[in-house]
């Protein structure tokens, strides 16, 4: 491997690519006239030597000014997080400059403030990372002025530029998983109920019940904290709740009900089966090694910034939603 170059140039990348300096104008532009390969190929070399392309240079050149802005909510949470990070990979690999706004407070008067930035920092496009129902949203992309947006962690089904990963899906895997290894009397910890995600996984467990002809046990709701779980896990217990298995909207909550279904003299997996939800990279040193739903909010994350980038070189190609698919990941806290 070739190591980074310090202020590395375009004529390095093109090197190190094996291809010429005019082909690495035209990918770093995003021009059509290159194949998917040789793109590919750039875009690795541009990553490996760390090259800055000149905005400033390319932004007098283009009339463009090569900014994205990222809109979120809920930067304190896991899948927020990983999804800015991979926003942040494909970006820079493009030459994009990142902008960034958090909507946590989701008011009218933010949204009005983050409206204005985008008009004033004259973005190219925006990636709105938009985990939790509010009309705010609906405010920001009536305001957006003509700007491009692609919306993650959004409802399914919408028609809006938007890629998500299917949680309704993922919470069918656990449950069926759960139903074939032998399970009939299923409870859930559900997240926050207003968020999109947390909705999907609780509609997802009750219809696999309900195509099992199996009823649910009980459930109650967590704010996706450790804390939350365990405390959700005792609720359950006080309220009579008989149950051999449970299914939980995220990884911290499933830790928090292990340690109290402990506490309450049940073992994982012997008494309780337990399935979790994000495979968070401490996941697999829970004691029990946790089952789980997998999703790459990373790669989500980097395919945002590529169809954002399809739209602002071409506004008639957002083809509405793109989904992308979860994966059960079995370790040790089933059986």
């Amino acid at each position: 491997m070739k190591p980074k170059i310090a202020h590395a140039t375009l004529h390095d990348v093109a090197e190190l690519a094996g291809v010429s300096h005019q082909t690495v104008s035209r990918v770093i532009n995003d021009s059509p006239r290159v194949s998917e390969n040789t793109r590919q190929r750039v875009l690795e070399a541009i990553q490996q030597l760390n090259y800055q392309p000149n905005h400033t240079a390319r932004a007098l050149a283009t009339r463009r000014s090569l900014t994205l802005e990222i809109v979120t909510f809920g930067v304190g949470y896991y899948g927020p997080a990983q999804m800015m990070g991979g926003v942040e990979r494909a970006a820079k690999a493009r030459g994009y400059r990142l902008f960034f706004s958090n909507l946590d407070r989701l008011t009218y008067a933010d949204m009005r403030e983050t409206v204005e930035d985008l008009k004033r920092q004259q973005v190219e496009g925006v990636v709105l990372i938009a985990p939790v129902r509010s009309v705010l949203y609906e405010e920001l992309i009536k305001e957006r002025n003509n700007i491009p947006v692609v919306q993650l962690a959004t409802q399914k089904d919408v028609t809006f530029p938007s890629i998500i990963i299917d949680q309704h899906l993922g919470s069918r895997l656990a449950t069926q998983h759960l139903i074939d290894t032998g399970h009939s009397s299923i409870a859930a910890i559900s997240g926050p109920l207003h968020w999109n995600d947390a909705a999907a996984r609780h509609e997802g467990w009750l219809d696999t019940l309900q195509d099992n002809h199996l009823n649910p046990v009980n459930w109650t709701e967590g704010d996706w904290s450790a804390a939350s779980g365990y405390r959700a896990a005792h609720e359950l217990i006080d309220h009579g709740a008989k149950f051999t298995a449970l299914v939980i909207a995220n990884d911290q909550m499933a830790l928090g009900a292990i340690l109290a279904l402990r506490e309450r003299g049940l073992r994982i997996p012997e008494d309780v089966s337990i399935v979790g939800f994000d495979d968070i990279p401490e996941a697999s040193f829970f004691d029990p090694p946790l089952t789980t739903i997998r999703q790459d909010f990373s790669t989500l994350g980097e395919q945002s910034v590529e169809y954002l980038v399809e739209i602002i070189a071409d506004p008639q190609s957002a083809a509405g939603q793109r989904v992308l698919t979860p994966r059960l990941i079995l370790r040790k806290s089933h059986r």
